[in-house]
């Protein structure tokens, strides 16, 4: 398998804000391809993007809240096409609108106009998933599956083997249920205690085999704890790690 591997940068927020042009550098240095940003630190979409072809990455994406959209349209958009990237990932929604089977069917029909915005312009949209989204409503069926059985075909799925696991669900099968909507998916260690990539409970070598019917174009670190490790040398590791697997 060979996919492009990108490092979600919200792996080193606490690092970030200090420098992150330099943050981007290391990153690089480290063998990332790509970054999916999780804010810009007071930096502009142009600044990063010198940044990133002076490193030699790109920007597999970004999360991205609705409310930026719902609120600058042109403007998030603007901000996604200077930084050479389609993929606009909705990283989180408050409970309220997805904690009942008939309060996520209205999400999704919010989720499914904006999807239709988005793609007219020439961009895709996502959602990433959280432990909550994967366990069960009042109906039965998750978020995850609601959003998947009532959004367009081109909506990605951004799945998270983490928080799969930690939403009680399996670390595979949700990305198999789903065909071609794994555009991007981020690998994470289960569980939450510091473990670098393929050092916890997530069966890594079964995921790589489920993104191609995932439809995976890039697959996405994400560190979340670090152990007695600095952020960086977990996201270097974690990246060693899977390199390992491939």
């Amino acid at each position: 398998m060979s996919l492009p591997i990108s490092l979600q940068l919200y792996s080193l927020r606490d690092d970030a804000p200090k420098d992150f042009p330099g943050i981007l550098a290391k990153v690089a240095e480290m063998g990332y391809e790509a970054v999916e940003f999780a804010g810009y630190h007071g930096h502009s979409a142009s600044e990063l993007r010198s940044v990133l072809d002076e490193n030699g990455l790109q920007c597999s994406g970004t999360h991205t809240m609705l409310k930026a959209l719902e609120d600058d349209f042109d403007g998030t958009l603007e901000i996604h096409a200077s930084l050479g990237t389609k993929n606009i990932i909705i990283p989180w929604l408050p409970l309220e609108l997805h904690s009942t089977a008939e309060a996520t069917l209205e999400l999704s029909k919010v989720l499914t106009e904006m999807t239709h915005k988005v793609e007219a312009a020439g961009f895709r949209l996502g959602f990433h998933a959280h432990d909550a989204d994967m366990k069960p409503l009042d109906d039965g069926r998750s978020t995850w599956y609601i959003l998947g059985e009532n959004t367009p075909s081109t909506f990605i799925l951004q799945f998270d083997t983490a928080n799969s696991m930690h939403g009680g669900s399996d670390p595979v099968q949700p990305l198999l249920d789903w065909p071609g909507r794994g555009v991007t998916v981020h690998l994470k260690e289960y569980p939450f205690d510091g473990s670098a990539l393929g050092e916890g409970q997530v069966p890594f070598t079964e995921v790589l085999k489920a993104l191609p019917t995932a439809g995976a174009e890039w697959i996405v670190i994400e560190q979340e704890q670090y152990g007695s490790r600095t952020p960086l040398e977990s996201c270097a590791v974690s990246l060693n790690n899977l390199k390992a697997l491939l």
